[in-house]
């Protein structure tokens, strides 16, 4: 029997949804669904993902999710989301956006969205009221009062029973990621949780037909809006988007030291990248470069809180 191509399965996906495609043009830019840019036979252009989940997986709830949080980022936050047209375990279809143009122009009006985001999110809690998505493994967004625990337990430390994680590192590295963890007080200052995107790098940016951004892809919680930073400081992104961090503070002042803790809360990222079993662009070294510090005990800190 002939394999269907990731094209023909979106189109049988867009099938059963109710939406015939003239053609599907593979998406580029995404690591884990399979996603196309759509023309219909009425000529409407739209954007579709699915996943191609293994025999006998159970269907995920992984776009009903990503709708949801879509609708909290703009409904809450005021942020720009594409419409969500249709969601369910099988397919995720959304109103099509255009790519970005990398000038000041966009990192300057993103900076200004996201700094709006979290301003006026401001929460005593940090989770969801569900739990969520990143890539093909779970959220733990359980609400939790403490941020120091709520980033230890359920964004770092989560990942370390992941069969490729536990492959990855050493008994030793495992400990002192636990002492960074036990350490965080004294790392990251007290601060209160915003409705965060959760998975902001440069391939879950987009733009409207004027050029505005648009937010995709998301993993929301209410966590550290330095956590949103640290996805856009620490991924691969363009020089010109120095503009966004510079906007941003304007707007939204940081802790001093916000900078040396990129790497910390990056963490979280670099460990489900390794969690996910691929290529992992080199996620464990940069991993084992964060956790030196904390190799043996009284090892000293790369820096401390501003309290």
């Amino acid at each position: 029997m002939t394999q269907m191509s990731h094209d023909e399965i979106l189109a049988g996906r867009l099938g059963e949804a109710g939406y015939e495609a003239r053609t599907v043009q593979k998406a580029v830019g995404g690591v884990v669904a399979v996603a196309g840019l759509v023309t219909l036979e009425d000529g409407t252009e739209l954007f579709a993902k699915t996943l191609l989940a293994p025999d006998g997986e159970p269907d995920r709830d992984v776009f009903p999710v990503e709708s949801a949080g879509l609708s909290e980022l703009r409904d809450l936050g005021g942020a720009t989301t594409p419409d969500v047209l249709y969601a369910s375990s099988r397919i995720l279809v959304l109103e099509r956006m255009r790519p970005r143009r990398d000038d000041e122009r966009f990192w300057e009006q993103l900076a200004h969205m996201l700094a709006a985001l979290h301003k006026s999110t401001v929460s005593d809690r940090f989770g969801w009221h569900r739990d969520g998505w990143l890539g093909r493994l779970r959220q733990d967004n359980t609400w939790e009062t403490d941020g120091h625990t709520f980033f230890a337990e359920r964004r770092i430390l989560r990942w370390l029973a992941e069969p490729p994680v536990e492959a990855a590192f050493t008994r030793e590295e495992c400990q002192a990621l636990e002492r960074l963890c036990a350490a965080l007080p004294d790392l990251i200052p007290a601060q209160p949780p915003s409705l965060t995107h959760g998975d902001l790098w440069q391939e879950n940016l987009v733009a409207t037909p004027a050029g505005a951004p648009v937010l995709i892809d998301p993993a929301v919680s209410y966590s550290w809006p330095e956590a949103d930073l640290s996805m856009l400081w620490c991924s691969p992104r363009p020089p010109v988007s120095e503009r966004f961090f510079a906007v941003y503070e304007e707007i939204a002042p940081l802790h001093d030291g916000w900078r040396d803790r990129m790497p910390l809360l990056h963490l979280r990222e670099l460990l489900s990248i390794v969690a996910h079993d691929a290529d992992d662009w080199g996620a464990a070294e940069a991993v084992r470069r964060t956790i030196a510090p904390f190799r043996r005990v009284g090892g000293t800190p790369p820096g401390t809180a501003q309290r």
